[in-house]
């Protein structure tokens, strides 16, 4: 006796979240609105960071507003360190600075900043250049060389040379 067949439903991803829309949106507002980074947001919604990652992958529109998301985060970072700044650290109560509440501010601003610069480097990392001298600090020194003055013997000498450069990773 053979069992009747079973209509198939459609195949749906078995742990996807009947409220992903709402989860997602949550997400993108702690980011955006409440300052929370990515993973803080996903706990507050109750959803993975690996998953939302995922779905962020999966989901170009929703990789967009992910972007725009961190993107206000980053400003809003930013904005923090200029309030942290101005902000009126007080005094003890013998009425002198209170050190310590300046020093804690400027961790608060240090920390920040350095943040920002892994972020966002182009817009708020330290620029660096790389200057390149001569001999005691002079301008370097370019040489040109006329190969056709060169023999057959030498040319092939420095083929050779030149070859040994490559594979010394030169």
């Amino acid at each position: 006796m053979t069992k009747p067949k079973q209509e198939t439903l459609p195949a749906k991803h078995p742990r996807e979240n009947p409220n992903k829309d709402l989860i997602i949106q949550a997400v993108l507002d702690g980011m955006a609105l409440n300052g929370m980074s990515a993973f803080k947001a996903c706990q507050a919604a109750g959803v993975p960071h690996s998953t939302f990652l995922r779905w962020v992958d999966l989901d170009p529109d929703l990789a967009d507003r992910y972007a725009r998301a961190r993107d206000d985060l980053i400003e809003r970072m930013a904005n923090e360190v200029l309030d942290i700044s101005d902000e009126d650290v007080g005094y003890t109560d013998d009425g002198k600075k209170d050190w310590a509440a300046v020093q804690k501010h400027k961790l608060r601003v240090d920390t920040r900043r350095w943040l920002l610069s892994k972020l966002a480097p182009k817009k708020y990392g330290d620029k660096t250049t790389t200057e390149l001298t001569g001999a005691n600090g002079g301008p370097v020194a370019v040489a040109a060389v006329d190969m056709r003055a060169l023999n057959d013997q030498e040319l092939e000498q420095l083929q050779l040379l030149m070859s040994k450069a490559k594979g010394a990773g030169g």
